[in-house]
């Protein structure tokens, strides 16, 4: 028990140490997530739309 009460008091101590990001780094960290994501989806449903077609073509 004395190992998990040591193991919570170091957690809570290195979260104090921690950098978190300013309101302003944290939106434009999330802008950026969102951004990638939202061109990351329509790269891949272009390529699967174009897959599809080329399959679809070939069997026909």
């Amino acid at each position: 028990m004395q190992r998990v009460v040591k193991f919570f008091q170091e957690v809570a101590r290195e979260m104090k140490r921690v950098s978190w990001p300013k309101r302003k780094e944290l939106v434009n960290y999330t802008l950026t997530v969102l951004a990638t994501v939202a061109f990351m989806t329509v790269f891949f449903a272009v390529v699967d739309l174009g897959i599809s077609s080329l399959i679809r073509f070939v069997l026909e």
